[in-house]
C-alpha cells in the first residue's frame, strides 16, 4: 500500500484517495434539493439512502404512468377496455356504415343485409328495422337498381339480354324482379349487336376474313347475345365494312 506523509510529515492513510461505488454511498452521495412528499419526508434523501438511482425509474404521477427500466426502454400501460356498446349504440354505428356504403353506390336490398351482418352486435330485429326504414325512405330499392343497372349495360356496354340478366343476378337481386324488369327492355338485341359489331369491324381491317368472323362473334357472345344472332351481326358488320360501308337490309 503507497503511503501519503502531508506536510507536517505524519503518516497520512487516512487521506486515502476514496473509492467511489459504482452507483455512489449514501454517505458519498451529495443530496439534491430536497422535494417533499405528501408525508413531509424528504423523498431524495430517501432514495438516496436506499442506495437506488432515482434514473431508474419515474414516478407514474409526474410522466403519466410511463415505466422505465433500468435500460432506458419504456413499456406503456395498457389502457382499459371500454364499456360495450348499447342496443343503441350499436344500431346507430350499423346506419351510419350503411348511409356512407349507400353514398359510393347503390345497394341491394341483400347486399344491405351483408353489410348490416359484419356488425356482431346488431340483432336481427334492429338489422330488419333498418332494412325497412332504408327501403320506406327509398334508399333501397331492387327494381329502381335494376333499371339503372339495364341502362348502363345497355347504353355504355351494348350488352345483350343473357350478360344483363348475369349482371343483376350478381348484384342479389331478385329473380321476380330481373324478370320484371328485363320485359321492360325492347326486343332488339339484334339491332344493337349489329351497331357493336359494327364499330369492332373497322378494328378488323388486317385479319383474315374467318379469323375475323371468329374474334367478332366471340366478342358479341361475351356480351350476352346468343349464338344465331351474334353469328348474324358478325357477318354482316364484316361484309358492310369490307364493302365500302354499304348496308344489307
Amino acid at each position: 500500500m503507497v503511503r501519503f506523509i502531508d506536510d507536517g510529515g505524519a503518516d497520512a492513510d487516512e487521506h486515502l484517495a476514496p473509492v467511489t461505488p459504482l452507483f455512489g454511498r449514501a454517505s458519498d452521495a451529495v443530496p439534491p434539493a430536497p422535494a417533499r412528499d405528501g408525508g413531509g419526508a424528504d423523498r431524495s434523501t430517501r432514495d438516496v439512502a436506499a442506495g437506488w438511482d432515482r434514473t431508474w425509474t419515474s414516478d407514474p404521477a409526474v410522466d403519466g404512468g410511463r415505466a422505465r427500466t433500468k435500460s432506458g426502454l419504456s413499456r406503456e400501460r395498457a389502457a382499459p377496455a371500454g364499456p360495450p356498446e348499447s342496443a343503441d349504440q350499436a344500431r346507430a354505428a350499423a346506419e351510419k356504415e350503411l348511409l356512407r356504403k349507400l353514398r359510393g353506390k347503390p345497394l341491394s336490398i341483400s347486399e344491405a343485409r351483408t353489410v348490416l351482418g359484419a356488425h356482431d352486435d346488431l340483432d336481427e330485429k334492429a338489422a330488419a328495422a333498418i332494412i325497412d326504414a332504408a327501403c320506406r325512405r327509398g334508399y333501397l330499392d331492387d327494381a329502381a337498381l335494376a333499371e339503372h343497372l339495364i341502362h348502363l349495360a345497355v347504353d355504355r356496354k351494348g350488352q345483350g339480354r343473357t350478360a344483363i340478366a348475369l349482371a343483376l343476378q350478381k348484384r342479389r337481386i331478385p329473380r321476380d324482379v330481373i324478370d320484371a324488369a328485363l320485359q321492360e327492355l325492347p326486343d332488339d338485341d339484334a339491332e344493337r349487336a349489329m351497331e357493336f359489331a359494327r364499330t369492332k369491324a373497322r378494328q378488323l381491317d388486317r385479319v383474315e376474313s374467318d379469323v375475323a368472323l371468329r374474334r367478332l362473334v366471340g366478342q358479341l357472345s361475351r356480351r350476352g347475345y346468343n349464338g344465331s344472332i351474334a353469328m348474324d351481326a358478325a357477318r354482316r358488320a364484316l361484309a358492310e365494312h369490307r364493302s365500302g360501308g354499304v348496308r344489307f337490309s
